[in-house]
This record gives C-alpha cells, sequence and structure tokens, in this order.
C-alpha cells in the first residue's frame, strides 16, 4: 500500500482551529486512537487521535498551524494497517442510505460519559426517579435523576446535550459524585474528565463545562474573594471556566493552572474554591478577617459534665449564610403594632369554608397578600443590589419566601406568584411546602428565587424579634404573636387585637424613610380587610 495520509475528522462546526501541540514525530510508532495533536478553539481543547496504526513517515502541519475537516495531518509509511472498524463498517453496508452520525461510523460524535456533579457533602444519594430513556435526544440543564437525602430531593441537570445511549443508573440505587449516570452521544465536546471512547474522531482532552449548569443546589460552593487589577484577557481560561469564576467569586489571576500551557480547568477553580473553603473559619468561629481576639475555647469538662453532638448540616449551612448576610448587609429595623381586629373577625368567617377544601387558613395567607401588594406600591423592596454593587435590580414577578421551622433546621419555601393567587391558593401552598419542609423531602428548587421574606414565630409566643435579611432580597419582616390590648378610641379604650411586626432592610438600598411608608402601607392593608381584598 501506499503512503496513507490521515486527515482531521469532523470536529463539529469548528474551522481554522488553533493546533497547539504535536504529539508525535517522523519514525514514531504508531497505535490505533493515539493523540496525534491538540487543537484549541475559544471553548475546548481537543486531542486528534490516530484513525489507524502504522509508522509516521511525514508531518504535514506545526504547532501555531490552523486546520478544519479534511486537513492533512500526517502520512503513515506504505504497509499501514487501516482502520478495520471502519472499512468493516463501510464494505458491509455499501448502498444503504447514510445513518445519523456516531462515533463508531463517521467520527462526528463523541460518546461521552455523564458523572454525577458535586452535590455537597452527600454520599450514596436514593437514586428516586430516571426522567430519560435510552434513545432521547435532551438539552443541556434539563433533568437527569432526581435524587433524595434524608433532608432534600434534588434534580441532576445534563451539564450538556446529546442523544441518551446507554443509562447506568435506575431507581432505587445510590450515587455519589463521579458516578456514571449515562453514556451520552454528542457532536460537541463533553465535560473534563467525561472520558470517551472514540473510533475515529476528535478525543475530548478538556472542556470546561460551566458549573452553575451541573452542579445542583442546596449546597453553594462560592467564595467572594477582592478582584485584583491584572488582565484577565491574558489569562489561558475559556469562556466556560470565566463565567464559572464569576458565578463563584473566584479571582482568576490567584488560580494555577494545570492544563497545557498553564491553561485553567473547570478543576484548579473548584481546587481553588476548596483551599479557600478550608482556609476560612469555620461558621461561629474566627473573626472572619476583622481583627477581633480569638474565640474562647476553655476546657468545658474543668467545669461540670458535657455532652458533645454534631450541628445539623442544614444548620451549619445556614449558620453560615447567616453570618455573611449579618456582616455584610447594614441592617435597619423597625418596630410596629397593626390592629388585625377585623382580618381575624373575617378569617375565623371563612374558616369552615377553607376547613371544606382540607386547608387550614392561618393569618400568614393574608400578610402574604397584604406584603406583595405592599411591594407592587413600593419596587424598591423588590429588588436586588448587583454583585458589583452598581446596579438595582428590579423584579417583575412576586415570589415570597416563608422560613418554617422543621427537625432540622430552619427551611424557608418560596411561594411563587402571590400576586396571581387568592387566599384559599395561598393557604394551599403554606400546607403543602411546610409539609415538605417538615418531612424533608422539599427540593432545593423550591427554596430558590425568593424576593422577599417573612419570618414567623407568633405560634412561639414571641413579641418581638429583629429578623436577618436573606441576601439577595433587601428586606425581610418578622411576626410575633398578636395579643388582645386596650387600645384607645374616642373617649375609651377599647379590645383590639394587635399584632407587633418587625421589619428589617438593606440601608444600602432602602433608607429610612422609605422603610417608615413601607411599614405604614403594610399595616394599612392589615388594618382595612376592605382594602387588602380589593
Amino acid at each position: 500500500m501506499s503512503n496513507h495520509e490521515i486527515q482531521v475528522p469532523d470536529i463539529g462546526e469548528y474551522a481554522n482551529v488553533d493546533v497547539i501541540e504535536v504529539h508525535v514525530a517522523k519514525g514514531d510508532k504508531i497505535e490505533l486512537e493515539q493523540a496525534l495533536i491538540t487543537l484549541e478553539t475559544d471553548k475546548a481543547t481537543m486531542d486528534i487521535p490516530a484513525s489507524q496504526e502504522g509508522v509516521v513517515d511525514e508531518i504535514l502541519l506545526n504547532v501555531g498551524d490552523k486546520v478544519s475537516q479534511g486537513s492533512a495531518i500526517l502520512k503513515l509509511a506504505a504497509g499501514a494497517k487501516e482502520d478495520t472498524a471502519v472499512q468493516d463498517k463501510a464494505s458491509a453496508e455499501p448502498e444503504q442510505a447514510a445513518p445519523a452520525k456516531t462515533q463508531s461510523d463517521t467520527g462526528s460524535a463523541a460518546l461521552c460519559d455523564m458523572l454525577v456533579p458535586d452535590i455537597g457533602e452527600y454520599d450514596k444519594v436514593d437514586v428516586i426517579e430516571v426522567h430519560v430513556q435510552e434513545g432521547d435526544t435532551i438539552a443541556q440543564e434539563q433533568a437527569i435523576l432526581t435524587l433524595e437525602t434524608d433532608k432534600a430531593t434534588m434534580d441532576i441537570p445534563a451539564p450538556f446535550g446529546g442523544v441518551i445511549r446507554k443509562i447506568l443508573v435506575k431507581e432505587q440505587d445510590k450515587v455519589s459524585k463521579g458516578d456514571v449516570m449515562a453514556q451520552v452521544e454528542t457532536a460537541e465536546s463533553a465535560p473534563q474528565k467525561q472520558e470517551s471512547k472514540p473510533q475515529a474522531a476528535a478525543e475530548v482532552a478538556q472542556v470546561e463545562a460551566p458549573k452553575e449548569v451541573a452542579a445542583p443546589q442546596p449546597v453553594a460552593q462560592k467564595i467572594s474573594e477582592p478582584l485584583s487589577s491584572g488582565d484577565l484577557a491574558d489569562l489561558n481560561a475559556s469562556p466556560a471556566v470565566r463565567r464559572m469564576a464569576r458565578v463563584c467569586g473566584v479571582d482568576l489571576t490567584k488560580v494555577q493552572g494545570t492544563g497545557r500551557k498553564n491553561r485553567i480547568t473547570q478543576e484548579d477553580v473548584e481546587a481553588h474554591i476548596k483551599s479557600r473553603l478550608a482556609q476560612a473559619p469555620a461558621a461561629g468561629a474566627g473573626d472572619g478577617g476583622l481583627g477581633l481576639l480569638p474565640d474562647p475555647s476553655p476546657d468545658f469538662e474543668a467545669f461540670g459534665a458535657i455532652e458533645s453532638k454534631p450541628m445539623e448540616r442544614i444548620k451549619k449551612i445556614s449558620g453560615a449564610h447567616l453570618h455573611r448576610n449579618w456582616v455584610k448587609i447594614p441592617h435597619i429595623t423597625f418596630y410596629e403594632e397593626i390592629d388585625i381586629t377585623e382580618l381575624e373577625n373575617f378569617r375565623k368567617a371563612q374558616k369552615a369554608k377553607a376547613e371544606k377544601q382540607g386547608l387550614k387558613l392561618t393569618p400568614v395567607a393574608f400578610i402574604l397578600k397584604a406584603l406583595q401588594k405592599t411591594l407592587a406600591d413600593f419596587p424598591i423592596f423588590n429588588s436586588s443590589l448587583s454583585a458589583d454593587g452598581g446596579s438595582i435590580i428590579y423584579k417583575k414577578y412576586f415570589h415570597i419566601g416563608v422560613a418554617v421551622d422543621t427537625p432540622r433546621g430552619l427551611m424557608v419555601p418560596v411561594i411563587r406568584d402571590v400576586d396571581q393567587k387568592g387566599l384559599l391558593d395561598l393557604a394551599k401552598d403554606l400546607m403543602h411546602f411546610a409539609t415538605k419542609a417538615r418531612e424533608g423531602t422539599i427540593a432545593a428548587s423550591d427554596m430558590q428565587g425568593g424576593c422577599f421574606t417573612i419570618s414567623s414565630l407568633g405560634n412561639l409566643g414571641t413579641t418581638g424579634f429583629s429578623p436577618i435579611i436573606n441576601m439577595p432580597e433587601v428586606g425581610i419582616i418578622g411576626i410575633s404573636k398578636a395579643q388582645i390590648k386596650p387600645v384607645y378610641q374616642g373617649d375609651q379604650f377599647v379590645p383590639r387585637l394587635m399584632l407587633p411586626i418587625s421589619l428589617a432592610v438593606d440601608h444600602r438600598v432602602i433608607d429610612g424613610a422609605e422603610a417608615g411608608r413601607f411599614i405604614v402601607q403594610l399595616k394599612q392593608y392589615l388594618s382595612d380587610i376592605a382594602q387588602l381584598l380589593l
């Protein structure tokens, strides 16, 4: 056989791609699938494997060249073995119509392992639902599995799109980070460490998929470090990795790249985050960089018997978030008492109607409706401060979180589209999410997207408290126990049901006068049931 030329296979929509490394030289003996060159696009690096074995007779390109599909890479010496898998396929089906492109017949697609992403501290988590079947075409971010821990359920989204060729998990299986969920055929590169087994195509060596797509909540591995004044444009990092760094608050100039030519990969960013988190003081410990004296750590046993119990995981997470929110947000809190006598009389009158529908109509449903109307009157309270502090993001929707006390700690499910629901609809949502939270079946998505939060401790008998704002929201109201009090009306005192509330706001966004007007308007809605329901 004469010298055989190996060419660049189908590499998707890319053209004029940079050659950043040549792995072989003239005279080398190469094997099937051995990496010949490495290409780099603006999104990925990829190795081009040998489509047949033999001895290199001539290298036809150099580092710095640009190549496309069909570009010549090298020539093999006479006698090279052709890729029998490809030839057999071609000879066995000479007159059939060309099938859809796959890894095995055209080399245009990669068969990639889709892995379970970082799911926090969880390990061996139950698979309670598989949302896809073999042969399904999936899109990026589409739910693949639903997992259930003892505290929550979470959907695992696809980090990239493609066609499901094999599903490797089933319901009631247990999975951990890094387990293979499915094998997916995709014409695009898969995330780094999604291993593929190509036969005549570009083998994916490195592609950094944006972590915010793959990683489910409830645990956000995020840090916030001061950005340097260095030039990020000169860094060797893909757009996906840069986006991941922005979302996670990482300064890329402080990350050491381990890829080719010091390229910063997704794993490098993850390692940097883990390093920073390991260096950070634990929740409730240290001074958070404020220059305070160290926390006292006495020998408690010296004073008597003790018992040490591990803190609930949700309390650990909540504690860290509350610490951040209290330190970073300049809180200003307002207190008021609201006459809800008419509201309570109306609620009791509607109680039987609600019970016929299996619902419990509580004062919180009325507070949700009053709060939504007040947010509509004062849009600045239905906003968030941008991450850089340079703009205010106004929300056109009304999703309100309601704090729920559970055996595992505080959870805040979000009641969505409060403006589009009546009192009984809100009562139904409150019962539904409170039950899910207490049973530990609430999903992470049920606790995201809130605009404002209600924290109610009235059932515990409190007379007042100062709640902590749930960042990135700009306000929260605290509800305490309503009590009958004498209120002077005209020329006498009359008994009225008075509800203590507190309003905490982010003073960076809202000034005192705005907060005063807000709480007065909220008071008017709750005091006048007719105005509330109109």
